[in-house]
């Protein structure tokens, strides 16, 4: 099931796909699901790759640092790694985020 990126923000604004947090965003991640098809590989290969670098549920997740062209890529903390990923991967994983 795909979503517009319209529908990719819950209505009560707790959940985002991490492709649109800001940055310092912190929260946990609900759901990993490679589903977009823009990768440049495919969805179940994205998928895998998500899931061994420890895109999973209940993962902590912080937004620190946004790429100076576009705002891409961006750096993550996942958990005590920083990753870096492009926002068309980002757009794959949802986060709750944690209350101002």
């Amino acid at each position: 099931m795909s979503q517009s990126p319209a529908a990719s923000i819950d209505p009560a604004g707790l959940t985002v796909r991490l492709s649109d947090a800001r940055l310092g965003a912190r929260g946990t991640i609900v759901d990993v699901r490679a589903e977009s098809g823009a990768q440049s590989v495919g969805v179940v290969e994205l998928q895998r790759r998500l899931l061994e670098f420890g895109f999973v549920e209940g993962a902590r997740i912080e937004l620190i640092h946004e790429g100076a062209i576009g705002h891409d890529p961006i750096a993550v903390k996942l958990d005590d790694m920083r990753i870096a990923l492009r926002r068309a991967d980002a757009a794959d994983i949802l986060i709750a985020l944690d209350p101002a």
